[in-house]
């Protein structure tokens, strides 16, 4: 059977992977914290059809003569670039201008997103769209952060420095620094809690789980948990998400790229078959 046979599949296989990974690039343009991903493509093995020759006295060195034997798809690359700032004004929206991951707690399990879109719910807690808990610290009497993650809570029992007897809270904002500083009736703010912000290793390593979410895998390394502005985390935005960063040009580039490519496979399969056919009918 011809070799070309099998590298024209190959051939539609991996361009076919181009296009859903670019179509869903396209389908998320407007998906909160998203970030777009490219396929990488690299040949199979070849097949070795004359070895490679030492050079001698009489003559020189000659090379191998190898045939390639298709392409495969050897990575989906995430692009953890800075997406746009959209403002929406609203004290519980943020956004990372920098590196780093909110960590969002899913039953027993941390997540990490760069989609900022919170709220309180009914009990206090600062949560996601879909119910997942934002994690910080609570702070010790100097305003520092004290003991694990825990969930980020709008409680005045845990404000710095404490709340007398009689004062209310008023309204809230969340600092640069990710500080959740509630605005009391005595006309003094006090810290409630601090966000905390995760930094990876290799976050290209990370598993995209859905809800714009990703988890640990064994190649993304440990998260280090820290505060925004710290080391290479990036600090707070408040009153702003941010957007994707799919670029609609680049994809629609690839999309044409995917789709050339996928015809150019086809024809080779196709001539492949002409040319078996005429192999066939020789003997007619």
């Amino acid at each position: 059977m011809l070799r070309s046979l099998f590298s024209g599949i190959s051939g539609l296989r991996v361009n076919q992977t181009a296009l859903d990974v670019t179509g869903n690039n396209i389908a998320n343009a407007n998906t909160t914290g998203f970030k777009s991903s490219t396929t990488v493509f690299s040949d199979t093995l070849s097949q070795i059809m004359t070895g490679a020759g030492n050079p001698t006295d009489a003559t020189g060195g000659t090379n191998p003569l190898q045939v390639g034997l298709g392409v495969q798809v050897s990575a989906t690359a995430t692009n953890f670039g800075q997406g746009s700032a959209q403002t929406t004004n609203k004290a519980t929206d943020l956004m990372i201008q920098g590196d780093g991951f909110f960590v969002v707690r899913k039953g027993g399990e941390n997540l990490f997103t760069r989609a900022g879109a919170f709220s309180f719910d009914q009990s206090g807690q600062l949560v996601t769209p879909s119910g997942n808990r934002l994690q910080g610290y609570v702070l010790d009497a100097n305003g520092a952060p004290a003991g694990g993650l825990v969930d980020v809570t709008l409680d005045v029992a845990n404000a710095v420095p404490a709340v007398p007897g009689g004062v209310a809270l008023t309204s809230y904002q969340i600092g640069s620094d990710g500080k959740l500083r509630g605005i009391f009736s005595d006309g003094i703010q006090r810290d409630m809690a601090q966000i905390a912000v995760a930094d990876f290793v290799n976050p290209q390593g990370l598993e995209k789980v859905g809800e714009t979410s990703y988890r640990t895998s064994a190649n993304s390394g440990q998260p280090e948990y820290g505060l925004a502005g710290e080391g290479a985390r990036g600090k707070l935005v408040g009153g702003a998400l941010e957007m994707s960063n799919v670029d609609l040009a680049a994809e629609f580039t690839n999309l044409i790229l995917a789709q050339r490519g996928f015809q150019a496979a086809s024809r080779v399969i196709t001539t492949s078959d002409q040319v078996l056919e005429e192999l066939v009918n020789i003997k007619r």
